[in-house]
């Protein structure tokens, strides 16, 4: 056998292949990320191609192109998590050195080795899945970005604004600021063009009052008195990206949804887990039968404890190591939110946490591992989850 190790670059990669024993065949040699860089590689390492195994880093995006174009060619690829490798690295290179050159001579012992776990690339929807849900999040907080800048203008040019919308981005509140972007503009407005915005929303009546409360604050209002134009430009532009985007995070979900569907899972059958969490979790977690347990799934999410030991000493103050997968960690924690409010499992497992003294924080941390537990459960055997009431 012979085991290629790729360390991947933004625009160059580095490739260096080992024999079976350790013995290196070649080393350095460095290619473009482009088609004409991969067929070099490809020139290279046919002759070898009936017994070669392939390793890579899953380095930002970086190496999804040169992943296809393997696969296309019908090589043996493995894609590793950074983090092993880098143990891997410490362990065997004493110097401390990190090189291109010395990276690829690395993976390839790494995967001569053969002790690792796989970054999972199980099919084409899952991986869609995890794309989707990954940007449902940056959308997500795209919109919070410019919420928090909404109320930056807000707060300068109309600060009485706020009491009036317990929420000033509900669909009421976002209409009244589109049409109406400053408090003088409350002053000038007439009969149709209030008529006008009425027709645009549900609530007429919640509206009109609230128009009218609006009204009677603008006329003595402490905003500033110059700028006013640019700041209700601003103020107009924001509130217009938001609406737009957060079209666009509906569209994502119901992509998302299509895609749950398809793949037909289980995992919205467990108390907490939505449309759009159980994509992420899916999307994260990738082929369920690459871990051998549940401890491995809570490990791979970074809600298991870290480990501080020296001597005869050892920590009994661990923290969460926080090692694995944000996104997944981050639904984990929002399904174990819910399932603790709304299943009598988790929730008696929460109020046993809390009655030993758990903060809130660390209580809902036990209930995410053992929401992990059942996830595998339910994914590894494709199967509902069914609520039982635990005993007295």
């Amino acid at each position: 056998m012979f085991y290629l190790g790729i360390d991947i670059g933004k625009n160059t990669h580095v490739a260096s292949l080992m024999d079976e024993k350790g013995k290196v065949v070649f080393k350095a040699h460095s290619f473009s990320n482009t088609s004409e860089g991969a067929a070099t590689l490809l020139e290279k390492i046919t002759p070898y191609a009936p017994e070669l195994e392939i390793g890579m880093e899953a380095t930002g995006h970086y190496w999804l192109s040169l992943y296809s174009f393997l696969i296309k060619n019908h090589f043996v690829v493995h894609v590793i998590n950074p983090i092993q490798t880098d143990g891997w690295r410490k362990g065997v290179e004493i110097r401390k050195r990190k090189t291109d050159i010395i990276d690829s001579v690395l993976i390839a012992d790494f995967i001569r080795y053969g002790d690792f776990l796989e970054t999972s690339l199980a099919d084409e929807d899952t991986m869609s899945l995890r794309n989707l849900s990954r940007f449902r999040n940056y959308l997500v907080g795209s919109i919070s970005d410019l919420k928090r800048k909404t109320i930056c203008v807000l707060d300068q040019i109309f600060p009485e604004y706020h009491s009036v919308f317990s929420n000033i981005f509900n669909k009421t509140s976002k209409e009244l600021l589109l049409q109406f972007n400053s408090p003088s503009d409350y002053e000038e407005v007439t009969s149709k063009q209030l008529e006008e915005l009425l027709s645009q929303v549900t609530l007429k009546d919640f509206a009109t009052k609230k128009f009218k409360n609006i009204s009677s604050l603008a006329k003595t209002s402490f905003g500033i008195t110059f700028c006013v134009d640019s700041f209700s430009f601003q103020l107009k532009l924001l509130i217009e990206q938001i609406n737009f985007i957060e079209q666009q995070v509906s569209d994502v979900e119901a992509q998302m949804s299509e895609l749950l569907k398809k793949i037909n899972s289980q995992i919205t059958s467990i108390p907490g887990i939505g449309e759009v969490i159980g994509a992420t979790i899916l999307g994260e977690i990738g082929d369920i039968s690459r871990f051998s347990n549940a401890s491995k799934l809570v490990a791979y999410a970074g809600i298991d404890a870290s480990i501080s030991q020296s001597g005869e000493y050892e920590s009994t103050n661990n923290r969460m190591s926080k090692r694995g997968s944000p996104y997944l960690r981050k639904a984990l924690f929002r399904a174990a939110f819910v399932a603790s409010n709304n299943d009598p499992v988790f929730e008696a497992y929460y109020k046993k946490k809390r009655s030993e003294g758990k903060h809130h924080n660390v209580a809902l941390g036990a209930v995410a591992r053992k929401l992990c537990h059942t996830i595998y459960a339910i994914l590894k055997n494709n199967v509902p989850y069914e609520v039982q009431v635990p005993k007295e």
